[in-house]
């Protein structure tokens, strides 16, 4: 199997440092969030990661309905990606995830068929599948 992509980031300093990508389109300050005894006033690994599921998962959907009479166009799906963090019981942490998928022109039915398979398919849900439970809700307009 080819590698289809790969990308490089570097962090520095833990939370409280910085995040830069090799090409330096992401360089970011990083911040403990105040809800964890941080200053806040930066973005967070868990942010991040809920940014990268969510454009990733919406393109799952798209990438689902391309062979289908039932196209999504990108303007045609929103997701929200919620990421938590909470203890895991051995004292280490486990994160959270729920994805709040909406899509413009399908049936009910259909787009949970949809997201079903874009489940299936995206490369985070797979990352954390065995993992994770991830919460998923599907709505349309």
């Amino acid at each position: 199997m080819s590698l289809l992509y790969s990308t490089k980031v570097t962090a520095v300093g833990g939370r409280s440092g910085t995040v830069k990508s090799a090409d330096g389109l992401l360089d970011q300050p990083l911040a403990l969030p105040k809800a964890l005894g941080g200053k806040g006033g930066a973005t967070n690994p868990e942010q991040l990661f809920a940014a990268g599921y969510a454009a990733c998962f919406g393109n799952a959907v798209i990438h689902v309905t391309r062979a289908t009479s039932e196209k999504v166009k990108d303007e045609d799906i929103v997701v929200i990606a919620d990421v938590g963090m909470q203890p895991n019981g051995t004292g280490g942490f486990a994160l959270t995830v729920a994805l709040d998928v909406t899509i413009t022109g399908l049936d009910q039915a259909t787009a949970e068929d949809v997201v079903a398979k874009a489940h299936a398919v995206c490369p985070y849900s797979n990352a954390v599948k065995n993992n994770i439970d991830v919460a998923i809700a599907v709505s349309v307009n």
